[in-house]
């Protein structure tokens, strides 16, 4: 049996009843099934904006490059990120738009010893560890999925030390796609063989989650506070949690 509680976040959350070990549901608010664990065998999980603050990849693209690329080119400031917000966009969404080498080249500037000048920034979000211990409690396969570039892939790891939670990660820039392509799901199949139909994929991004539906992959939950200081986002018609809590056994959301 299962019995169902209500929290603060509008979500139903499915806990053991009496005498019984096994938490089995998540409901949405409409009481379809936001998660059923039993048919889980996969996480497929992103690292920015999912399990990590999306604050530090803000602050840096958006306020650390543009001070150090103005510097260089004695620039206002201002001048310095309108130019680089310019070039952002003209590539958002590609491989290239995730590569720390591209921007070295493109602005002559060392992306990763930039991104160590603030790793200060980098942290995992609330809940999250609780979240991996649970479910390698409950004999899930954990694999972090990321467009990543392999030198930022490094340095969050080593920061956050999430990487003991993990049985693997697979970096989009070693497949030669990003998440946003269909294709990069069947080259993902190739390292990491998995069934579309027990796999859930958490990511903070709409574009990827479009093509991780596309593709068949069942569960799918979008983030809706990738960065904690800024607004949520709206959920365009994924499941969605604002964190990690949300998909914790009672026991434990309660903490």
């Amino acid at each position: 049996m299962i019995a169902y509680i209500g929290n603060d976040s509008g979500v139903i959350i499915g806990i053991p009843a009496a005498g019984s070990c096994d938490f089995k549901l998540i409901m949405a608010n409409n009481f379809k099934p936001l998660v059923d664990w039993n048919q889980i065998e996969l996480l497929l999980l992103d690292m920015d904006g999912t399990l990590l603050d999306l604050h530090f990849d803000n602050h840096f693209w958006l306020e650390h490059v543009p001070r150090r690329y103005a510097e260089m080119h004695d620039l206002p400031p201002e001048a310095a990120r309108e130019q680089l917000l310019a070039r952002y966009q003209r590539i958002e969404g590609t491989l290239e738009w995730y590569c720390v080498d591209h921007w070295s080249r493109e602005l002559g500037l060392d992306i990763a010893v930039l991104k160590a000048e603030v790793e200060h920034l980098i942290s995992v979000h609330p809940h999250v560890v609780d979240f991996l211990q649970a479910m390698r409690a409950q004999g899930k396969r954990i694999v972090l999925v990321t467009n990543a570039h392999q030198k930022s892939l490094e340095l969050k790891l080593q920061r956050t030390r999430l990487g003991g939670y993990l049985d693997a990660a697979v970096c989009a820039h070693d497949l030669g796609l990003p998440k946003e392509m269909p294709q990069f799901w069947e080259k993902l199949q190739e390292v990491e063989p998995f069934d579309p139909q027990r796999t859930l994929f958490v990511d903070d991004s709409p574009s990827v989650l479009a093509s991780a539906s596309a593709y068949g992959i069942r569960w799918l939950l979008r983030v809706l506070k990738p960065d904690t200081r800024a607004p949520a986002r709206d959920a365009d018609g994924f499941p969605a949690i604002h964190d990690f809590s949300e998909l914790l056994p009672l026991g434990k959301h309660l903490r």
